[in-house]
């Protein structure tokens, strides 16, 4: 994948974003796609309350990573670069 598609997916996916960013701005917290890698998979930083929480892992899986999967059937998994660890 070159940089310009790396980017061009970058942008999808942070716009696709924008369906589960208000739920996440109501505690403080936001996220952004920052890499996705050649086998398709999303790279997001947590910001805000939400790089501690303890809720990430859960929200990661069943809330942004089912809502790009149902936008882009190519995305394999998304994984998040900092906050807690699972």
């Amino acid at each position: 994948m070159s940089n310009e598609e790396k980017q061009d997916w970058i942008e999808k996916i942070n716009l696709a974003l924008d369906d589960v960013r208000p739920h996440l701005a109501v505690d403080g917290g936001n996220v952004h796609a920052v890499d996705i890698s050649s086998d398709f998979e999303v790279h997001v930083k947590w910001t805000g309350n939400c790089e501690f929480c303890d809720m990430s892992a859960m929200t990661l899986r069943a809330g942004i990573e089912q809502t790009l999967k149902n936008r882009f059937p190519e995305i394999q998994g998304v994984v998040a670069v900092n906050g807690l660890t699972v």
